[in-house]
């Protein structure tokens, strides 16, 4: 009888103390949550102010307290820049210039990464290190010597001019030589023994084992190259050849600015980068789990 009034009294305390538990982690992820919303509308303000601007036409931004939500939706804005920019051609020279970039930087940084996580030789881990201590030099320092590099090759005023100096990044090797770490062995092994060259086991056997680090690096240049401003107005004289982040210059007037228009212009020249991370995100994120594995 006294044992089972013991047990009588200690399941109500059980369960007590299981409720307390469920309920003290169900308030700590509803505060977490709370502060990731709010952290994420803060840091999407600027954006979503950006995105406000361009849909309401004739608003001066300074006279009036910034909104983050329009208070009235109109596309005038994005009729208008459209016919006044010829932006069809400044987007394909955009694409050019990415395309160009993104398969540069995934074939440079591999072949770079490859032989630093799997071969053998002397000097290997001095030659990591002092790549991976450039990294702390600012990438504006370089620019006078980019700039006297491509104008020795007489590629200035071109597309690879543009490209070059950024086809290759200490991150992404740093990131390749990681990823490739992790693979087995015996993939390589297995290379060797049909015969395979060197060469022929990275592309046709290594490769596509590491396609979320490649979508990284893809993703990250795309950004990169897509909004590259600064570089291409530098190096290029023809104006036609400009991307779309260096032409939107041509919204700003000499004695007043057009609010609306660059607003709705920088819209849509983000929306591509958007819509591609969308559906790469998934990839993103394993290559960069991969990465911090190693």
């Amino acid at each position: 009888m006294n044992l089972q009034n013991d047990k009588m009294l200690r399941s109500p305390n059980k369960e007590s103390r299981r409720f307390m538990r469920t309920l003290s982690r169900v308030l700590r992820m509803t505060v977490i949550y709370v502060l990731l919303v709010l952290l994420a509308i803060f840091l999407m303000g600027p954006f979503l102010w950006l995105l406000s601007v361009s849909l309401m036409p004739g608003r001066n931004i300074f006279s009036t307290p910034p909104a983050i939500f329009p208070t009235f939706i109109d596309f005038d804005n994005y009729v208008q820049v459209w016919q006044f920019m010829d932006f069809p051609k400044y987007m394909l020279n955009t694409v050019i210039i990415t395309a160009l970039g993104v398969v540069l930087n995934v074939i440079l940084a591999s072949l770079t990464g490859y032989p630093l996580a799997v071969f053998r030789f002397k000097g290997k881990n001095v030659v990591f290190t002092l790549l991976i201590a450039t990294m702390i030099i600012p990438s504006y320092t370089a620019f006078i010597v980019h700039y006297l590099t491509i104008q020795g090759l007489h590629l200035g005023n071109t597309y690879m001019g543009v490209v070059l100096p950024g086809a290759v990044s200490v991150f992404n090797i740093f990131l390749m030589r990681q990823t490739f770490i992790h693979i087995p062995t015996d993939v390589r092994d297995s290379g060797k023994m049909d015969g395979a060259s060197e060469f022929r086991i990275w592309w046709q056997l290594v490769l596509p084992l590491v396609k979320p680090a490649l979508a990284v690096i893809s993703l990250l240049e795309a950004m990169s190259f897509w909004n590259s401003f600064l570089w291409p107005i530098v190096i290029l004289n023809d104006t036609e050849l400009y991307p779309l982040a260096a032409a939107l210059t041509y919204l700003n007037g000499q004695f007043a600015y057009n609010f609306g228009w660059i607003a709705a212009g920088t819209m849509i020249s983000v929306l591509p980068i958007i819509i591609l991370f969308l559906f790469t995100q998934r990839y993103y994120m394993e290559g960069l789990a991969g990465a911090v594995k190693g």
